[in-house]
């Protein structure tokens, strides 16, 4: 495999947009087929280096195109989305392509059904192309996937297909999910805008995602308008899971609104971030300060430390937590199928078995109080700020940590993966927090953040 290297610079670089081509489908100076083939030469170009894809329809993905052009020339487009090619995360079901979970059990498996949200973006006349690679089962050993920018480097874990094909401009949009890190971090590590969504937001029915109560389904994007879009389209016609309400707010972005206060979080990963990450960390934190938004940390406020106190608490909480609902069916694919699952998988099966059901009900309650120590803070703060990775990109077949993923995974709280901080010339994500339910007003923040570090 050829190197591919390209040299980042967050306030110039820019990865492919949908939402601003639709007044050139409109008065037919472009088209939805134009638009997918521009996407084609890109994987035809990149995609023998970058491995972002498990499964391609093409054809049907030129079906759909030439479908959603003859709408856009009668006036009839079916929503915000028509046109748009979007890449399905594979451990999402599709009923025209397989889905393999980069797991042996299931290689050429091939459900019948479309995935909640796949059904919902045909509907709307979005073109599925291809399924994106992921880790195995979603927390297990990594696909082949590289980082666009460097491919000796990862594009980190579980949505790696999403975040690559996204940053290397193959798509506007892909669906991701996340247990623990796997939206922010590798969204971070390739310049996508992702939404890590409030715990249930976003129906992932037909999804294979282990350990279901903390599991979301989000939206990798080139833009944060078409990050919000696809989202909020999704939710407007799939729902939330079962018992939530879906996203709340406009289904397109509102006027961006600068925060007043937001408060740092170092958790437990800041004693393994790299000097350099935490150096362009600190530097983000003095450009917002300078305009004006205080920001206060565990040092400033009682209830900002016994937060930082309560989130130290989540690497000890989680494996045994998250291996006990990943039980099954990691068990029963285990005695029916011995030796398919990798080691990563047999660790957190043997966690999970270590568990009885009182020390699940203990774990639970531990992440009860965690969520109570951030809801005492609602109302003192705008949002929140750290890291979505404790480094830039490691050398593949290193993934990187989930550790500031687990924040808002834990918390069941929305976070923005935000493409703002450059470290030694490779992506790093900054993830802006909320509290649950603030999703669209999280959107509204992060879209003055972008045009702050932007505005060059």
């Amino acid at each position: 495999m050829d190197n591919t290297t390209t040299e980042y610079d967050p306030c110039t670089h820019r990865l492919l947009s949908f939402h601003d081509h639709i007044e050139a489908f409109e008065d037919g100076s472009d088209t939805p087929r134009a638009y997918l083939e521009r996407c084609l030469e890109v994987v035809d170009s990149l995609e023998g280096e970058v491995y972002a894809f498990a499964a391609m329809n093409i054809e049907g993905a030129r079906a759909a195109a030439d479908a959603s052009t003859a709408r856009y020339k009668a006036m009839q487009a079916l929503s915000r989305l028509d046109g748009m090619p979007f890449g399905v995360k594979d451990l999402y079901e599709t009923v025209d392509m397989p889905t393999q979970m980069n797991s042996p059990k299931y290689l050429g498996w091939q459900g019948n059904r479309d995935a909640a949200h796949v059904f919902a973006l045909r509907r709307g006349g979005a073109v599925i192309l291809g399924k994106t690679t992921t880790t195995e089962f979603g927390a297990g050993a990594p696909p082949p996937t590289r980082n666009p920018f460097d491919t000796r480097k990862t594009a980190g874990g579980s949505s790696s297909g999403s975040s690559a094909a996204v940053g290397a401009r193959m798509l506007p949009a892909a669906s991701g999910s996340q247990v623990r890190g796997s939206i922010v971090r590798p969204a971070g590590y390739c310049a996508n805008f992702a939404l890590k969504p409030s715990i249930g937001m976003l129906n992932k029915g037909g999804g294979h995602s282990l350990a279901p109560s903390q599991s979301v389904l989000g939206v990798h994007a080139g833009s944060l308008e078409d990050c919000w879009r696809t989202a909020y389209y999704i939710s407007s016609q799939a729902g939330g899971d079962a018992g939530y309400p879906g996203l709340l707010g406009d289904p397109v972005l509102g006027t961006a609104r600068k925060p007043k206060r937001l408060i740092r979080l170092e958790s437990a990963g800041w004693e393994g971030t790299t000097g350099v990450t935490k150096a362009a960390f600190e530097a983000a934190l003095a450009k917002m300060s300078d305009t004006g938004i205080e920001i206060v940390s565990r040092f400033d406020n009682p209830k900002v430390e016994a937060l930082e106190a309560a989130l130290a608490k989540i690497p000890d909480l989680l494996p045994g937590l998250l291996g006990f609902e990943s039980k099954w069916p990691m068990a029963d694919y285990e005695t029916t199928s011995p030796g398919c699952l990798g080691e990563k998988m047999q660790r957190m099966l043997q966690a999970g078995e270590a568990l009885t059901i009182e020390d699940y009900r203990e774990r639970l309650a531990i992440r009860v109080e965690v969520r109570a120590a951030q809801d005492a803070l609602k109302g003192s703060a705008d949002a929140f700020v750290l890291l979505c990775s404790q480094d830039p990109p490691p050398d593949y077949p290193e993934i990187g940590h989930t550790v500031y993923g687990d924040v808002s995974s834990t918390l069941g709280a929305p976070a923005f993966a935000l493409p703002l901080l450059v470290v030694e010339g490779l992506p790093v994500g900054l993830q802006y927090m909320g509290w649950p339910g603030d999703d669209f007003a999280l959107a509204c923040q992060s879209r003055w953040m972008m045009d702050l570090f932007r505005s060059l």
